[in-house]
């Protein structure tokens, strides 16, 4: 069963944004940088990160195992955008549903 971890969205101005759902819709702000922010509302997690482009907003979700969850999705007409990582604190994966949204994949180690 995957967990959606958070939802990131792309903005060009990183503190403006998070003030933006701060003082209007009242999340938290955990973190916030001048290209980095993360804020909460209850279990909600909502991930901002500077970027000149903009895009849809990327769904990233805990799975328990990410070759598993890839090779379903992939069954389903996503695409995987790149190879999986294998980082210090676990694996990612980066995927187009198919209709070009972006998911973001995890297994902790």
């Amino acid at each position: 069963m995957a967990k959606l971890r958070w939802i990131l969205q792309l903005h060009k101005d990183v503190p403006k944004a998070a003030k933006f759902y701060s003082e209007g819709l009242d999340f938290s702000i955990n973190v916030c940088t001048l290209r980095w922010a993360e804020l909460q509302s209850g279990p909600l997690k909502l991930a901002l990160m500077q970027s000149n482009r903009l895009y849809s907003s990327l769904l990233s979700f805990t799975v328990t195992d990410i070759n598993t969850s890839v090779t379903k999705l992939m069954a389903l007409g996503a695409e995987l955008d790149g190879p999986i990582k294998y980082e210090i604190h676990g694996k990612v994966a980066a995927m187009r549903c198919i209709d070009g949204h972006m998911l973001g994949l995890y297994e902790p180690l």
